[in-house]
């Protein structure tokens, strides 16, 4: 099976080819790293809308990095799946200065750290990350609640949305934002040394989705903007799903059914905070009942709302969503 991006579909392959309302498309050269994605031959390019913002990776003979690579991939298929969806703008830095590009290098194939982070573009990810036991030990030395690939990459794309849709010069957003999150223009490099000296505020759960959230304000925007992606992507899931999940069994609560929704538009964030809220309830539970942490262990109080709320203003304010094909 071949995934379909204009469609959201996938087609059966037939050596490699799938036919798609009578135009082939053909599987993305990149399937050795198990990329199910097609491509349009007619662009003359090989390689899928996915891996076309991969900049940089391991050596070509450097095989163990690049089995970690096919990881990463593979979860930021489902991040380049949730941007379109969402209609924010696409840019590869192979066609735009500045535009996206991810560098995915491995600190244990080259010996050194390798910094997880956003500059100009370009989003550095460690691909030992994708060893469970080791993203898993650092997890628990620095206190996180959570700690995954996908995470990473939500995080670092808020970086890159922040910079092109928010900190344009005179845009109508900059001032909100600084209203919320603080002054980015504060120096990153003393905070970063504050952060890891002193460490969080002790009533940061006040205004803070996490402890990271505290140490710069582009830190408590990018946090905002990964929860947002977690929330959206789970709820449109459970859509897909055709989830409907009744308030009285869940919390005794004489309310109306809950249906997630595929997209909630610019005026519905309450809706999508109120929907969340029985949704993760139920995901807990679900954990719980087979042993494992919260599948969404955060609180979601009045200053984190305003947060998640202004993220939303700038997604759906920046949204254009394309027609999507329909099959045959």
């Amino acid at each position: 099976m071949g995934y379909h991006p204009p469609s959201y579909q996938y087609y059966v392959l037939t050596d490699g080819v799938a036919d798609v309302h009578g135009q082939r498309w053909e599987e993305c050269a990149n399937r050795d790293w198990a990329c199910n994605w097609l491509v349009d031959p007619t662009t003359g390019r090989t390689t899928c809308s996915s891996t076309e913002f991969i900049r940089g990776r391991p050596d070509a003979d450097d095989t163990v990095a690049l089995d970690k690579l096919a990881d990463a991939a593979h979860w930021l298929r489902r991040l380049i799946y949730q941007l379109d969806h969402l209609g924010l703008p696409l840019d590869s830095y192979q066609d735009k200065e500045g535009a996206l590009a991810f560098d995915f290098f491995s600190s244990i194939a080259l010996g050194r750290p390798v910094t997880i982070g956003h500059a100009n573009g370009v989003i550095t990810i460690d691909l030992a990350e994708t060893l469970d036991d080791r993203r898993e030990r650092l997890r628990v030395r620095l206190g996180e609640p959570y700690r995954t690939m996908l995470g990473h990459l939500r995080h670092e794309v808020g970086h890159y949305y922040e910079s092109i849709l928010v900190e344009k010069p005179g845009g109508p957003l900059l001032d909100e934002c600084r209203e919320l999150f603080g002054d980015e223009r504060i120096s990153y490099a003393d905070e970063i040394k504050r952060h890891y000296k002193f460490g969080a505020p002790e009533n940061w759960r006040d205004s803070y989705i996490s402890e990271y959230a505290t140490m710069h304000p582009w830190e408590d925007f990018a946090e905002s903007w990964a929860h947002y992606l977690h929330i959206t992507d789970t709820m449109e899931t459970a859509a897909a799903s055709g989830m409907m999940l009744s308030t009285a069994r869940i919390n005794d609560y004489d309310g109306p059914p809950i249906s997630p929704r595929f997209d909630y538009g610019p005026d519905h964030f309450d809706a999508m905070l109120e929907d969340w809220f029985w949704i993760k309830t139920f995901f807990n539970r679900i954990n719980r009942s087979m042993g494992k942490r919260d599948l969404y262990p955060f609180e979601i109080n009045r200053a984190v709302a305003k947060k998640l709320a202004f993220v939303h203003k700038v997604v759906t304010s920046a949204s254009v969503k394309r027609p999507v094909e329909q099959p045959a």
